[in-house]
């Protein structure tokens, strides 16, 4: 969803083929991908059109992109560098817990509890 939107935002549209640079995967990979986001109601597309986010994707990509930007800061905070932070947010937002993204937002917000 957050490749989705960044291309939007950065391109004005969102093809199939930008998902497949981005992610480095096959077209029928995207193109199943793309399916089920449509089926779940998060995005809406036709052949050959641009895939756009519904409201419900907009919400689920802004909830992803809050998260990364997060996990991210944390990781810098931590002292990772900028390079790794980036792409070790990647992974991580997706799998950490709301309760240990919490306690990350309250050391970035709060610093290191005593």
């Amino acid at each position: 969803m957050e490749a989705i939107a960044d291309a939007i935002d950065q391109h004005g549209v969102c093809r199939a083929v930008d998902l497949v640079k981005h992610f480095a995967v096959t077209h029928a990979t995207v193109n199943n991908t793309i399916k089920r986001l449509e089926r779940d109601g998060l995005v809406t597309t036709a052949p050959y059109q641009p895939v756009e986010l519904t409201s419900a994707g907009s919400r689920l990509a802004s909830q992803s992109r809050r998260r990364h930007e997060v996990v991210e800061a944390f990781l810098k905070k931590l002292g990772v560098s900028d390079q790794t932070a980036a792409i070790d947010s990647e992974g991580i937002e997706h799998h950490v817990s709301k309760e240990t993204l919490g306690a990350m937002k309250r050391v970035l917000e709060q610093g290191w509890p005593e």
